[in-house]
């Protein structure tokens, strides 16, 4: 009984010990947009999260107005418009769709990213939100998408 007894209290503060992380772990789904007035936007342009806290994002490309291929990609603050140039850019890139319209040179700036969600797909990414609290810009940078698909994740202490 007594290796039992011990058995059951290690099983219980495993489950305890694993409840406590997944509430730590954000767990975020962005969608398109089902706005016809708005097709070209995600359904979800603010989210927040805590500094330094796992987040479990995904991506789930399905009900969207307009069903086009979308991406994710969590950038550095203030580098909204460079990112957007250099997505506009990929254009002319015959490869562009293969590296899912994400710009090589802006991977410096790029947190985190999903690749090209195509319709009814879905990603999910994991990743730790930024250390220092502010505010964090996302976009989709298939082409033309970034100018109106973009929200902000908002990173508190």
């Amino acid at each position: 009984m007594k290796i039992t007894r011990h058995l059951l209290t290690a099983i219980a503060a495993f489950t305890l010990s694993a409840q406590a992380q997944d509430a730590d772990v954000a767990v975020i789904e962005l969608k398109p947009s089902t706005n016809p007035s708005a097709p070209l936007a995600y359904e979800t342009t603010e989210l927040s999260v805590k500094a330094g806290q796992k987040v479990k994002l995904t991506l789930n490309n399905t009900g969207g107005v307009l069903p086009q291929p979308h991406n994710f990609l969590l950038l550095k603050p203030g580098k909204l418009d460079a990112v957007g140039a250099l997505a506009n850019a990929m254009l002319a890139d015959p490869q562009g769709m293969a590296k899912s319209y994400i710009p090589e040179a802006a991977k410096p700036d790029i947190i985190a990213n999903t690749k090209l969600v195509q319709p009814n797909q879905s990603e999910t990414i994991e990743f730790t939100a930024p250390a220092d609290a502010g505010d964090y810009p996302y976009i989709c940078t298939f082409p033309g998408h970034w100018m109106l698909m973009r929200g902000v994740m908002h990173v508190t202490k």
